[in-house]
C-alpha cells in the first residue's frame, strides 16, 4: 500500500503510524477550525447522516481512541524492554487503530519527539504499532481524555487476525438498525444507545444495498 507522498505502508509495521501522523498534519494544517480528526478506511461505512456525526463529535468531551492493558502475547507480550526507560511496561496499552480525536490531541501526536522515536526504534517485527503507539501516547500525555472505545463497529466473533468482512446480502434493515442503536455507551456521562458512528469490513458489492436502505434506516437524503 501507498499512501499519498508516495511512501509505502505496511500492515503492522510503524509505516501505519508514520502514515497517520502525515494526514494529521495535513488536516491540522488544512483549516484551522478543524476541531475533529477521525481515521477511516475504504470498507467504512457510516451509520448516520453527516450532521448527526458532526455533533456527535464536536459536542463530546472525551476523545474516542481505545487504550487499555492487555496482558498475555497480544497485549503485554509485545513490549520491547528497550523502550524503557521513556516507556514502561506499566504505560503500554493496546487498542484499534481506528481513532477519533480532537485538535490537542492530534498536534500533540504529531509534534511527538518523544515517544514515536523510541516505538520506531522498537516495535518491530511482531509488535504492531499502530495498535500501541496512539493508545500508549493517550494513556501517558491525557488518559483522562479518552473514551476508551472507538466509534467504529466491527465483528471479531471469529477469531484470528483479522475482523469480519461483510458481503452485499448480510447489508440487511435489521442488521443496520441492530448496528446503529444495539449497544450501550457511556457519552458525555450519559448511557446512550448510539456507540458507533461507522461499521467495517463492508465490501464494495455491498454499495447497493447501502444505497437502497440509506433514506428509510440511516436517514441519508
Amino acid at each position: 500500500m501507498i499512501d499519498e507522498l508516495g511512501e509505502e505502508v505496511k500492515w503492522g509495521h510503524i509505516s501505519m503510524v508514520e502514515a497517520e501522523r502525515r494526514l494529521l498534519a495535513h488536516a491540522l494544517l488544512d483549516d484551522a477550525t478543524n476541531a475533529r480528526f477521525v481515521l477511516l478506511s475504504e470498507s467504512h461505512v457510516p451509520l448516520f447522516d453527516l450532521p448527526t456525526v458532526h455533533s456527535y463529535l464536536v459536542k463530546s468531551t472525551q476523545v474516542f481512541l481505545e487504550s487499555y492493558d492487555q496482558p498475555g502475547a497480544t497485549g503485554r507480550g509485545r513490549y520491547s524492554r528497550g523502550m524503557r526507560p521513556v516507556v514502561s511496561l506499566g504505560q503500554w496499552r493496546k487498542g484499534s487503530q481506528w481513532f477519533e480525536m480532537d485538535r490537542t490531541l492530534a498536534a500533540d501526536v504529531v509534534a511527538d519527539r518523544v515517544y514515536f522515536p523510541v516505538f520506531k526504534r522498537f516495535c518491530m517485527r511482531n509488535c504492531y504499532a499502530d495498535e500501541h503507539y496512539l493508545p500508549t501516547f493517550l494513556h501517558v500525555r491525557r488518559p483522562e481524555a479518552g473514551a476508551n472505545r472507538s466509534l467504529t463497529w466491527v465483528d471479531w466473533s471469529h477469531g484470528g487476525p483479522h475482523p469480519a468482512r461483510f458481503t452485499r446480502m448480510e447489508v440487511t434493515v435489521d442488521f443496520l438498525r441492530w448496528l446503529r442503536g444495539g449497544s450501550t455507551c457511556s457519552y458525555n456521562g450519559e448511557t446512550t444507545s448510539v456507540c458507533f458512528l461507522f461499521a467495517r469490513k463492508f465490501l464494495p458489492n455491498s454499495l447497493t444495498r447501502f444505497l437502497r436502505f440509506a433514506p428509510k434506516v440511516m436517514g441519508f437524503g
